[in-house]
């Protein structure tokens, strides 16, 4: 994790997470702590998942509840106000959706990404006419401000890739996903030599995963894993329409991660990858 501190999606998190270790060592159930504060158990399980803000007002009755006094009070209060602060990218308002912000603060704060792309390059990898051109693709009809404002969106969310604190990124990209042009020749050509010039810093490793690879286990589609230095934080998010999904259970993440360094033993070495990027981006 950063030397800057966790972000306040991470800190939901953290804090969820001690919330409901307090709650199970004070041997009160979820219904019973809901009903104190005045929520559904369903926002509940939210909280304590981190995947929803929860109120100074109902955290201070929940530590009452618990029975949590002096320093670890102070501490937990101080984390409530530090994860109800705005993240980076509020300033874009509904240019990033809601289910789309959870998975945004995680990567900021992740360790080691990897990631898997079988119909476009990696967002962080992404140059922004190449965003703009899946945005308009993506949503037919979408207004050019709009487009613009999403691949500038996307521009900052990547300089977290370039910065002091990047994490260690991992990207298996489907050979499929170098040959469809996608805005122009132009703007593929740019993007291809992007993803090579990135591909070049020693925290980031391309490999393609060729058309020779036949039949593999990541047919299903795209996924990426965020681990973490703390393992309970490790998660894995799967994009579907009109959202994502994040299956947490030690069990999923260990089978994405099996099937990650599966196809990464399938597809292509870096210095492969590299000639081969390079030689499609001499053809557009």
């Amino acid at each position: 994790m950063s030397e800057r501190g966790p972000g306040p999606v991470i800190l939901r998190r953290l804090l969820g997470k001690e919330l409901r270790a307090l709650r199970e060592k004070a041997d009160v159930a979820m219904a019973e702590a809901a009903r104190y504060v005045g929520v559904g158990n369903p926002t509940m399980s939210k909280i304590e998942l981190g995947r929803q803000n929860i109120g100074l007002g109902n955290l201070r009755a929940l530590l009452h509840l618990y029975g949590v006094e002096g320093e670890l009070h102070d501490e937990l209060l101080n984390r409530g106000v530090q994860a109800n602060q705005k993240d980076w990218w509020s300033s874009y308002g509904d240019t990033v959706p809601d289910w789309f912000r959870t998975y945004i603060g995680m990567e900021s704060d992740a360790d080691q990404i990897l990631t898997y792309e079988c119909e476009a390059i990696p967002g962080l990898l992404q140059t922004e006419d190449y965003t703009a051109a899946v945005r308009r693709a993506f949503w037919p009809g979408i207004a050019e401000e709009d487009a613009q404002r999403s691949a500038a969106m996307r521009r900052d969310r990547q300089q977290h890739l370039v910065g002091e604190d990047a994490p260690q990124f991992h990207a298996v990209i489907n050979e499929a996903v170098l040959h469809r042009v996608v805005g122009s020749s132009e703007v593929m050509r740019h993007q291809l030599k992007h993803l090579a010039n990135r591909a070049k810093l020693d925290h980031v490793r391309v490999q393609v995963l060729p058309f020779t690879a036949g039949a593999h286990p990541a047919m299903n589609g795209a996924f990426s894993v965020l681990q973490f230095q703390d393992e309970e934080l490790s998660t894995v998010y799967v994009e579907i329409e009109p959202g994502g999904l994040y299956p947490e259970r030690p069990i999923d993440i260990a089978r994405y991660r099996l099937v990650f360094s599966q196809i990464a033993e399938l597809a292509l070495d870096e210095t492969k990858s590299q000639a081969l990027i390079g030689k499609l981006a001499k053809q557009m």
